[in-house]
């Protein structure tokens, strides 16, 4: 199996997709930590910030010694010279927050997964002609679980992971499961700001044991 392959599969059957930052690269590499210790193998750490690099360089030096089998991937990449950066530090995939031709061509020279955000179907259109196998619909709080629904018949070879308004709760997840989503995206309402303020790592971990209980008692239906 390809990497980009492998790394497709592992965000489908995880079913959700962990996103953060943190400025404190010790503080990230304790985020990652207790993902990880939750059952996650793989999430996706933001380039937010100028010290976004060097705190993933540090997450991906601590990830190969200590956490094997984690693929760690970069987002918010807006152009070729932050996709290259990242991916020389060992980016697993690359997903930007645009369909943008020069990313895509380099994520597919390198055989890593491209995951773009859309919205409208044109959006959905560039991206299925770049290669694109997994998109993630931003906001889907702005359309919903009907949008993505409607989405799916016209682009039936896409992969869809909602982003934006998605909620830890049972209802939530269910609703955009049903819809047809392959995964979703979890940033904020999972790896909370109270909780990394409280540097409450356990908490983080509880929540997100929790909510992979709660996806795989979805898929199971």
């Amino acid at each position: 199996m390809d990497r980009k392959k492998k790394t497709l599969n592992q965000i489908v059957e995880q079913g959700i997709l962990p996103l953060f930052f943190h400025e404190d690269a010790d503080e990230s590499l304790q985020i990652m930590k207790a993902l990880y210790n939750s059952g996650i193998r793989v999430l996706e750490y933001s380039n937010r910030s100028e010290t976004a690099l060097d705190n993933f360089l540090q997450l991906r030096k601590f990830a190969d010694k200590e956490l094997p089998g984690l693929l760690l991937g970069a987002g918010t990449i807006r152009n070729k010279i932050e996709a290259t950066e990242f991916i020389n530090l060992g980016a697993d995939f690359i997903a930007s927050p645009g369909v943008i031709k020069a990313i895509a061509k380099l994520a597919n020279l390198n055989d890593l997964l491209w995951v773009p955000a859309c919205l409208t179907a044109t959006e959905f259109i560039r991206a299925d002609n770049l290669g694109a196998q997994l998109v993630k619909l931003y906001p889907g709080s702005l359309l919903g679980p009907t949008y993505l629904t409607a989405m799916k018949e016209i682009f039936p070879n896409l992969l869809f992971m909602p982003t934006g308004g998605v909620e830890v709760r049972e209802e939530n997840l269910d609703s955009w499961f049903k819809s047809g989503a392959s995964a979703l995206v979890l940033g904020g309402d999972l790896i909370t700001k109270d909780l990394m303020e409280r540097n409450d790592y356990l908490g983080i971990e509880s929540l997100t044991k929790q909510t992979l209980d709660i996806v795989n008692r979805i898929k199971r239906r």
